[in-house]
């Protein structure tokens, strides 16, 4: 938690920018819906942009991170849950509360209204929270994926993974297809935090937190079934504070080519010092 109330006042400060690299160790399935499928096709293709490039869609990861933030803070118990999708065989549960220093909503933001519960009374939210935390569409580095790489892909930039699920009656296999960014791709992530008051300084290491939750969990589908796993690498973290908008200031750099535990560790260090207009 940290020390929002509901009279905090929110005028902009500065934002943080966090921008690097992030790095399949395995394949990566990042579907495109079954609406995208083409004859001769894999059965799950992945997102690609304009350019019939694979990228990362900056909702997936978001939301990825907001998942394993609800779980990792406790709050994926029924009665901090609230439905946004109740459609049977479709029900989409996340965490929403109207505490003012509830870390996951301050971070992802929060609007005002009636939602129901998954357990308990409806929640009557009185106070929209503006998100402070931005994430950018991530497009593939096409020079990560290499000649020798491409020489055993199945498409130009991606390979198709063949699974069976196997029926424990009959032991008859369902064979399924799909579709992955190889390992050793790397796409390029850009996150902005804005700081919208001293208070905010706490939630660079929520995101940072968020980010090595990521690391040894999976992002996109399969990811029990070994697909997913990924690694930021070669990260900078920047400060522009609102003297950087209006021209009067210069960017400052506090960190560059690091991981995020080194990113982390200076922030848990010095955050509040780089937080001021």
């Amino acid at each position: 938690m940290t020390a929002h109330t509901n009279d905090t006042q929110l005028k902009l400060i500065g934002k943080l920018i966090l921008e690097g690299e992030l790095h399949c160790e395995t394949g990566l399935h990042v579907g495109a819906g079954k609406g995208s499928l083409e004859i001769g096709g894999a059965d799950n293709p992945v997102v690609k942009d304009a350019f019939g490039r694979p990228y990362v869609p900056g909702s997936s990861l978001r939301g990825k991170l907001r998942s394993l933030l609800e779980q990792a803070h406790g709050f994926t118990a029924p009665g901090e849950l609230v439905y946004l999708s109740k459609r049977k065989g479709q029900e989409v549960r996340i965490h929403q509360s109207d505490r003012p220093d509830d870390v996951v909503c301050l971070l992802f933001g929060r609007n005002p209204g009636r939602m129901e519960r998954v357990s308990g009374d409806p929640l009557e939210t009185r106070h929209a929270t503006p998100a402070r935390l931005a994430v950018y569409d991530a497009p593939l580095d096409p020079d990560s994926v290499t000649p020798q790489m491409r020489e055993n892909l199945d498409d130009e930039l991606t390979e198709v993974k063949s699974e069976n699920a196997i029926d424990r009656i009959t032991s008859q296999a369902n064979p399924r297809t799909l579709e992955r960014v190889p390992a050793g791709a790397s796409f390029k992530v850009r996150l902005v935090l804005d700081v919208l008051c001293e208070e905010d300084a706490p939630l660079v290491n929520l995101v940072l937190e968020g980010l090595r939750l990521l690391e040894d969990d999976a992002l996109g589908g399969g990811g029990s079934r070994g697909s997913g796993r990924i690694r930021f690498a070669n990260l900078r973290l920047s400060w522009r504070n609102r003297g950087y908008y209006s021209g009067t200031s210069e960017e400052a750099e506090l960190i560059a080519g690091a991981d995020v535990a080194a990113v982390q560790k200076l922030m848990q260090e010095k955050a509040d010092a780089y937080i001021q207009e």
